[in-house]
């Protein structure tokens, strides 16, 4: 994708999420985005340029750091309904309570029981969020071994990238294929009809943004607003369904 015709379609997506979230004040309206993906997948950028021209007002990026000791006594959803939207807002969650699904999988953060209970409890979960009238909209970015070998390197040779640097890249290699596994469970067990899964195939970035750009207006704004937008490329962001964990859609 070339420069200008990026920024073309952006600032309009952009323009157009302006818009939705304008209507969204206006009429009340709550919005939960979950963004996840493996290791230097993305997500970082993605949501700036998500949150770029939108209210800070209304708008809020919740990325929770490690448990606490009184957190971790508590209910598990616990600690992220407290970020849960107001009406007009819409809060973007730098990775989720899908952690107990990914993450603390691969590294045994959790008991096999704990993960065992979310996957059973998030669909759950989730359909008293929708039910209750919140938006919920979820993403997982994927990427290939080779892209991300050279993100992460990227991320320890630049020093305007060593915030980002982690204890977890160091083992997102080496577990690659612990991490698919986790994935592709995760994505079986928590796809549903009134919470489904869309997956982005986000080895190139630019794409990746405006697909991501794109389906967020269509699934949050209205009619009026997201008719004047394209639908994102089908070839980089679709519905998770289980085929694609063997046609070569998702990175092995």
């Amino acid at each position: 994708m070339d420069k200008d015709r990026y920024e073309h379609d952006l600032e309009r997506a952009q323009l157009a999420l302006v818009e939705a979230q304008l209507a969204a004040v206006q009429a009340g309206e709550r919005v939960v985005i979950v963004l996840e993906g493996r290791d230097s997948a993305g997500k970082d950028g993605t949501i700036r340029r998500i949150i770029e021209h939108l209210s800070v007002r209304y708008t809020r990026v919740v990325a929770l750091p490690k448990p606490s000791d009184r957190e971790r006594t508590q209910w598990y959803f616990q600690r992220y309904v407290a970020h849960l939207p107001a009406a007009g807002e819409i809060v973007i969650f730098n990775r989720s309570w899908y952690n107990r699904a990914g993450v603390e999988v691969v590294m045994g953060f959790s008991t096999e029981a704990e993960q065992a209970e979310f996957l059973r409890d998030a669909p759950d979960f989730e359909r008293m969020l929708v039910e209750s009238g919140i938006r919920l909209v979820k993403l997982w970015l994927d990427i290939d071994k080779d892209e991300q070998e050279e993100r992460l390197k990227a991320r320890r040779t630049d020093p305007l990238k060593q915030l980002k640097v982690s204890d977890m890249d160091k083992v997102a290699q080496a577990r690659w294929d612990d991490y698919s596994a986790a994935r592709d469970t995760m994505l079986m067990r928590t796809h549903t009809p009134l919470a489904p899964w869309y997956v982005v195939r986000a080895d190139h970035k630019k794409p990746a943004r405006i697909a991501v750009l794109r389906h967020l207006v269509h699934q949050i704004a209205p009619a009026r607003i997201a008719q004047e937008v394209p639908v994102a490329d089908p070839a980089v962001l679709f519905a998770f369904e289980r085929a694609a964990l063997e046609d070569g859609r998702l990175a092995r």
